[in-house]
């Protein structure tokens, strides 16, 4: 198998983009990009840092899940989780950052890319709470470039569409493989819903 090995290599391939691709990119949050913005409920956030880069899923209740602060500045609250932090890290020392909104039933995704900072500021973190519950910290973004992307992959992936779901190990029988049974388990499982319940903000 022979790979790629250079810029021209690859332009030759895909040739020049069209117009439509080229246009739809703003350096600012514009209206149209504003209430699609407001009306999603999900999206990735893409980092890197020296120890590599990581993807993070991030959800909330549309309006709450990113608070648009000016045409170029997102703030985007860090809610319950896993407590990793590997974005987190990773913006301390890389500020670089990558966002896809995605909505359920817009075929269509949103792509961000900016610059982040992080803030735990007591009362700015406290304008973000929900149930009472605020976040630790709140990643502010500086937009450098956004766009949306077009429906192909949510088409091809039939994403919105109903599926029965796939037979898949369980968060407990994955921990469990992986610590020869010193973690997770049948009982992880069947206390995760309360658990999650608990502790969604």
């Amino acid at each position: 198998m022979r790979f790629l090995g250079s810029l021209e290599e690859l332009h030759a391939l895909y040739g020049a983009p069209g117009p439509a691709a080229l246009r739809k990119e703003a350096p600012r949050i514009t209206p149209e990009y504003r209430r699609i913005i407001e009306a999603a409920p999900f999206l990735a956030l893409a980092t890197a840092g020296p120890e590599g880069l990581d993807c993070s899923p991030r959800g909330d209740r549309p309006g709450e899940l990113v608070r648009i602060l000016d045409e170029t500045t997102l703030a985007l609250p860090d809610r319950r989780g896993n407590d990793r932090i590997d974005s987190l890290r990773n913006i301390l020392r890389d500020p670089r950052v990558a966002l896809m909104f995605l909505i359920p039933g817009s075929g269509n995704a949103l792509r961000v890319n900016g610059r982040a900072r992080i803030t735990a500021d007591a009362a700015f973190c406290a304008s973000f709470a929900v149930e009472g519950k605020p976040p630790r910290s709140v990643a502010v973004i500086a937009v450098e470039t956004i766009y949306f992307q077009c429906a192909r992959a949510v088409l091809r992936a039939r994403l919105w569409e109903p599926h029965a779901a796939p037979d898949l190990p369980t968060p407990g029988q994955i921990l469990a493989a992986m610590t020869a049974g010193e973690v997770g388990g049948p009982r992880y499982d069947a206390e995760w819903p309360e658990r999650a319940a608990r502790t969604m903000w």
